[in-house]
């Protein structure tokens, strides 16, 4: 059902990204074009925009993993193919974990990269992760999206936002379940995705690039043929059971052969593995299932066998601290807080457990410590901030999150929380501006403007605050004006191109 309610998401928000040809944006300013012959359909400021879309959606139905710890390790993690992979074009790549079990990532429209946390448990190593976001990164770099629009057509887009928005309107209306997969499967054969997905040049082309992308940042390149190998040995390749992966990404022998092929002729100074993917993998573990879900058997089971090491032990206690246990918690905590002084993971888990167990003291004299050892490290800083809003001090939280957000990119979910902080310290102007920040992220300029209408209309603003919330209404209201001018151009040029078909 959660896999159904994805899929639902993403095509219906696709569907409204290619709907909006015919309506006036309300979304993401555009960004400068780099020339491409596939700009003549999508530029990059419009691929940004639907890809922004399907993410707000997503998020709107609880579908992306929100935890700081996870999100910035995904996102250190893909910053590191990014960096190899966006050149000089000015491409910019998000990357974030679906809450769904089943294995698959994919890549959307404006570098919006998402990886299921199922697929994240199945990878055996950082490298084999890694070549999944370096693969789908390269998707977003080889303009595969817009290209496969260019070819399709005018029609054909059309045709797939009409099929997309009728499985969104039975979705919202109580349709039988058969009837919302029916239409699922049948809208897949059409979404522009899948096309992309299935077109096996783009696949080759994708491993190619992505395999550069991965060398270049410091991966055994022979980790993508290992991940499509052990899937695909696991699976049987025999029909049923076949990881979601690779049914969008379909993997031959031929293709894992030349794949391996490819990478024996790169050579490459690995660098170690990150102590962050191991920890961060039994995270997901815990916190990705439904609430409630108790994998402590898993653990137990596991230590049955042999002595669990420091990332097993991590995934304990954040079981148990999820569970309610808050003392053994942090008892394990503490312990592998002393082996692993360099983790800041460690210590953000620690403070919340010792908050949990009613020991305010020490748990504030954690976040103080780790936060001297890691400076403006964001888990460490979000969850400090969490725990002085709990133990009534909001107004210290605002100040902290707001040295976070003026030297740190924040994510949208950092900067919701410091709408909150400012809300709860008393600022309501402040509060107003950063959930227009919120909104920007999330890429709907409308309720962006709104709320800075709001904050420009609070009580006791400073003559600062005045100016800069209005130097920032002028901005969005700019993008607005430049989308809609621009969706105006596009209906005329639409509209001048059917009347020579009909002249004809």
């Amino acid at each position: 059902m959660i896999r159904a309610r994805l899929q639902i998401s993403i095509l219906a928000a696709l569907a409204t990204g290619l709907a909006s040809f015919a309506a006036p944006a309300q979304t993401a300013s555009e960004l400068p074009d780099i020339g491409s012959p596939a700009n003549s359909v999508l530029t990059q400021g419009e691929e940004y925009q639907i890809g922004a879309m399907v993410l707000r959606n997503l998020r709107a139905e609880g579908q992306i993993i929100e935890d700081p710890e996870v999100t910035e390790y995904v996102q250190s993690l893909g910053s590191r193919i990014a960096s190899q992979a966006s050149g000089d074009s000015g491409q910019r790549f998000q990357f974030f974990v679906v809450r769904d079990d089943s294995i698959n990532a994919f890549a959307l429209p404006g570098g919006f990269i998402g990886v299921n946390y199922g697929l994240i448990l199945t990878t055996n190593n950082e490298a084999q992760l890694a070549s999944v976001l370096a693969h789908e990164s390269a998707h977003v770099t080889q303009r595969h999206i817009a290209r496969g629009v260019k070819a399709q057509g005018r029609q054909s887009i059309a045709s797939a936002a009409a099929i997309l928005a009728a499985i969104l309107l039975g979705a919202t209306t109580g349709a039988s379940a058969d009837a919302v997969q029916g239409a699922i499967a049948i809208s897949q054969g059409a979404a522009l995705q899948s096309r992309i997905n299935f077109t096996r040049a783009n696949e080759y082309e994708a491993d190619r690039v992505g395999m550069a992308f991965l060398a270049a940042a410091g991966f055994d390149p022979n980790s993508m043929a290992d991940l499509f190998d052990s899937m695909g040995r696991r699976s049987g390749l025999a029909g049923r059971g076949i990881p979601e992966f690779l049914q969008t990404h379909p993997v031959t022998s031929n293709r894992i052969a030349e794949a391996k092929a490819r990478a024996a002729q790169l050579h490459v100074t690995v660098e170690p593995e990150s102590a962050s993917y191991a920890l961060m993998r039994e995270r997901l573990r815990v916190i990705g299932g439904e609430s409630g879900s108790d994998v402590r058997p898993y653990y137990a089971m596991r230590s049955q066998a042999q002595p669990p090491n420091a990332a097993e032990r991590y995934g304990m206690a954040i079981a148990n601290l999820r569970l309610g246990d808050a003392d053994t918690a942090a008892m394990e905590l503490t312990q592998l807080a002393a082996q692993y002084p360099h983790l800041p993971a460690i210590y953000a888990a620690l403070g919340q457990a010792q908050l949990a167990a009613g020991d305010q003291r020490s748990a504030m004299a954690t976040f103080e410590r780790a936060l001297a050892l890691s400076p403006r490290n964001v888990p460490l800083t979000v969850r400090y901030a969490e725990a002085l809003m709990k133990t009534g001090n909001p107004k210290a939280a605002h100040t902290l999150l707001l040295d976070l957000f003026n030297n740190v990119p924040p994510t949208p979910d950092q900067i919701r929380l410091t709408a909150l902080a400012a809300s709860a310290a008393g600022d309501t102007g402040d509060a107003y501006y950063y959930m227009s920040e919120y909104h920007i992220a999330g890429g709907d300029l409308k309720l962006s403007s709104q709320q800075l209408e709001l904050a420009l209309a609070a009580p006791n603003l400073t003559q600062v605050q005045r100016q800069r919330f209005q130097a920032r209404l002028d901005e969005v209201r700019e993008a607005l004006s430049r989308d809609r001018r621009r969706n105006a151009r596009r209906m005329s040029d639409a509209d001048s191109q059917d009347q020579r078909l009909v002249d004809r």
